[in-house]
């Protein structure tokens, strides 16, 4: 019997017979059951978080604190949600942090790990009791209305194609794989 383990924040208004959703302290994880797979979604922005410690602490440190508990829990498999322009030498401290998080997620061992870097990140987030990003409605519209301009790797990409696409490869594939939003559009 397949099971979903969640860890959550906050409680999510989500159900389904086969989740069960965790409220957590990413800061004090407690030992997860043994996973065949597993897969992160954590993150934040900086203005969110309210600062940048705070968001390392979300992106960096809670990421990782996820990923080595599934690895003590026997995940060989693992996918994890990136960003377009993830690189631990950039000048930019979102995408430096995000690159870092990569490379050490690289060396916890994983037999596969699958790291999804979309673009533009599209979905409800008023369904998960997210805020509502005005900047993001109107980039949004913009994105729709220059969508034959905009190069596949750069279009925005709903969450339901990012999850089906990592799902796909950590059932798929091998070693360490980069996917980035064409290549999820099309899957």
């Amino acid at each position: 019997m397949v099971a979903v383990h969640s860890l959550v924040r906050r409680e999510l208004p989500l159900t389904h017979s086969k989740l069960t959703q965790h409220q957590v302290d990413f800061k004090a994880l407690p030992a997860l059951p043994r996973v065949d797979e597993a897969f992160i979604a954590l993150g934040t922005t900086i203005r969110a978080a309210g600062s940048q410690a705070a968001f390392r602490a979300v992106d960096f440190d809670a990421v990782l604190a996820v990923a080595r508990a599934a690895r003590n829990a026997g995940a060989p498999r693992l996918g994890v949600v990136s960003a377009m322009g993830a690189d631990a030498r950039s000048r930019i401290f979102y995408n430096r942090v995000k690159g870092e998080t990569e490379q050490a997620l690289c060396a916890l061992g994983f037999e596969l790990l699958v790291i999804a870097r979309p673009s533009f990140l599209a979905g409800d987030r008023e369904a998960l009791g997210q805020p509502l990003r005005p900047g993001e409605k109107m980039a949004m519209r913009i994105s729709r209305a220059l969508a034959p301009l905009i190069p596949g790797n750069y279009k925005s990409i709903g969450a339901g194609a990012v999850a089906r696409s990592l799902l796909r490869a950590v059932r798929a594939r091998r070693g360490h794989v980069v996917l980035l939003s064409g290549e999820m559009r099309q899957a």
